[in-house]
Order: C-alpha cells, then sequence, then structure tokens
C-alpha cells in the first residue's frame, strides 16, 4: 500500500505541476496576447485551441490526475495519517474542485458560447470582452489550484 501512495503522490504532484504551468502560461501571457489582436482573431485563434486540446497529450494529464486525486483521497481516508493524510486531501479537494470541476463548470461553457460566434460584429466584440475577463479569471483559479495541490502533494511525501 505504502509504494501504492508514493507513486500516487509523486505522480499527483507532477501532474499538477505541469497542469498549473500550462494554465500559468494562459493567465500570464497568452489571453493577454488574444486580447491585443482583433476580436474576430482571437476567437479564432481561441476557438482553435479549444478544438485542438482536447485530441492532445494534455487530456491525457488533466484527467488521469483528477483520477489520481481521488485515489489519494480515498488512500489518506483508509489509512489515516496525521499531518499527511490532511494534506492529501487538501491537495485533492483543490485539484479536483478548484481546478478539474472549475473547467467543466465554468471554463468549458464559456468556451461552447464562443464556439459558436464568428465574425467581427458588436456582439462579438462584446463576447469576446466578457470571455477574456471571466474566463482568465476562472483560469487564474484553475493555476492557483493546480499549483497548491502540487505544493500539498510534495509535502505530503515528505511527511509520509
Amino acid at each position: 500500500m505504502q509504494i501504492i501512495l508514493i507513486l500516487s503522490l509523486v505522480a499527483a504532484a507532477i501532474g499538477s505541476g505541469l497542469v498549473a504551468g500550462i494554465f500559468f502560461a494562459f493567465s500570464t501571457f497568452i489571453m493577454t496576447a488574444f486580447s491585443r489582436i482583433p476580436a474576430e482573431q482571437g476567437i479564432a485563434a481561441m476557438n482553435s485551441i479549444n478544438v485542438t486540446i482536447v485530441r492532445s497529450p494534455f487530456m491525457g494529464l488533466f484527467v488521469p490526475t483528477a483520477i489520481l486525486c481521488i485515489v489519494i483521497a480515498v488512500l489518506a481516508l483508509i489509512d489515516w495519517r496525521g499531518g499527511a493524510s490532511v494534506l492529501m486531501l487538501a491537495g485533492a479537494a483543490l485539484y479536483i474542485f478548484a481546478s478539474f470541476l472549475s473547467t467543466i463548470i465554468f471554463n468549458v461553457p464559456m468556451n461552447d458560447a464562443l464556439a459558436k460566434v464568428g465574425g467581427n460584429g458588436p456582439e462579438a466584440v462584446q463576447l469576446w470582452t466578457t470571455y477574456v475577463r471571466d474566463w482568465t479569471w476562472w483560469n487564474h483559479v484553475r493555476t492557483i489550484a493546480s499549483l497548491l495541490a502540487s505544493v500539498a502533494f510534495v509535502r505530503a511525501l515528505m511527511v509520509v
């Protein structure tokens, strides 16, 4: 059981850290760059990313990390280890709720709405302006949560 726990924590720390890095790139320069180009181009670029990402290796990182977080939470509860279990549960909750589920609840519906928009009329410009602001805000949440989850898993490894 110990080796499964350690391997799960290592994989989840790496997975959530990599996801945090991807989200960080969007939060710190990709969305800013997209907001500086005409709305029609920004919409086209983001729609292209949204189509590409679901068929990319990112999904092989994002979803399995969430599954690992569930495994880690179960292991933390089955074999309570005090502070280590608290860190394991904190990391799992941060990733599952504030990174994974917030993506499904907030970012994906915004992506779906953006996919229905084309052109550069006032409606598209308004949607794009709102999209960039709101999507980026939720992306900040995902970035911070994924990073904190990674830190919690690393810390749990240090005390487990």
